[in-house]
């Protein structure tokens, strides 16, 4: 399932930045909240493993198109 270039590009592309938009600013308003150190580690650790994983999907994405543009 991983390795079709359509679910990497919604992944890439769509889910994994729109997760780590979130993700940013459920951060941000915990920190505003008074809720520092968890905000912090919310803010750094997992918006960064949602905008790392959509890097490594359109990586891996970019890998996988690249055979079929070879054999055509």
């Amino acid at each position: 399932m991983l390795k079709k270039p359509e679910t990497l590009f919604v992944l890439g592309y769509m889910l994994l930045p729109l997760l780590a938009l979130l993700s940013a600013i459920v951060g941000l308003t915990m920190i505003l909240g008074g809720n520092k150190i968890v905000g912090a580690i919310v803010l750094v650790v997992v918006t960064q493993f949602f905008a790392f994983g959509a890097v490594y999907a359109l990586r891996k994405r970019k890998h996988a198109l690249l055979p079929e543009q070879n054999r055509n």
